[in-house]
């Protein structure tokens, strides 16, 4: 996972999302190969091309996109199966041609840098949409609902609908967001998921992975340092929950955590 690694410790990475998100993918898939799934993002790109004249504007590529995407390759959401984890791998979404937001965004995204178009990740709270912004054209998109575009009001609107956050006075919201960010946002997603069905051994991978983005992030510790003791890694939890308490030092579950570590103390003296 050298490129993943690589995006994901240094925010002005050139590793192309594609890869990085098929590295991903790898979590589920080590043997994936990327080239099925880069051929299907050529093939989407080479058929918006065929649609388009040479100089087409912003809005005439948006068009084209949405087209081809949406009604020729019919890709959609996956509301049946929202939390399957494989509607966070690129390469089951090109292969389903379903996903959630932030999957059918990357779609967008790659199939876009395909064709030197500008369109940008934006990362709403509870929603994902992707931005077209050149001189003279600028659109919200949301893949999730076949690519409809979204007026700034729309995209607050949404925000507020969804998470009852008021993300009206805050600008920054809207502006595009880096492939660190969406690689870490997806695995996020993958994080909540596993969680959520305790799946421990799939969750530590992950985990693994967004402390490699984030080596000072004390949540994201103790979230390990949890998932450890799940596994009865009692050394590795001892690490993970001292380190969390060493990055949060008042944090509200001190002392339940410092219990959990003199339990685990006593537990590692009885198999010294």
């Amino acid at each position: 996972m050298e490129a993943l690694l690589a995006a994901l410790a240094d925010e002005r990475s050139c590793v192309p999302l594609d890869i990085a998100a098929l590295e991903v993918a790898e979590l589920d898939y080590p043997n994936l190969d990327h080239e099925p799934s880069l051929h299907m993002l050529d093939r989407i790109a080479s058929a918006i091309a065929d649609r388009m004249e040479i100089n087409a504007d912003g809005a005439e590529f948006v068009e084209a996109a949405n087209h081809i995407l949406f009604e020729v390759f019919r890709f959609r959401s996956n509301e049946a199966d929202y939390y399957n984890p494989r509607n966070s791998f690129l390469n089951d979404v090109l292969t389903s041609r379903q996903g959630i937001p932030i999957s059918l965004s990357v779609v967008y995204i790659e199939v876009a840098r395909r064709l030197a178009r500008p369109v940008y990740g934006v990362g709403l709270p509870g929603h994902f949409l992707v931005r077209y912004d050149e001189d003279g054209f600028s659109a919200f998109l949301d893949p999730y609902h076949g690519g409809q575009t979204l007026t700034v009001e729309d995209c607050h609107e949404l925000a507020h609908s969804l998470t009852g956050v008021d993300t009206s006075t805050d600008p920054t919201i809207l502006t595009p967001v880096t492939n660190r960010y969406i690689l870490v946002r997806m695995l996020n997603n993958l994080k909540g998921i596993y969680i959520h069905e305790k799946r421990w051994e799939k969750l530590l991978p992950v985990l693994d992975l967004l402390l490699h983005a984030l080596p000072g992030d004390a949540a994201e510790h103790r979230t390990r340092g949890i998932a450890h003791l799940h596994l009865h890694r009692y050394r590795e939890a001892r690490a993970d929950l001292t380190r969390y308490l060493d990055l949060a030092p008042n944090a509200d579950d001190r002392d339940t955590i410092g219990e959990e570590l003199k339990k685990i103390h006593r537990l590692l003296a009885t198999l010294n």
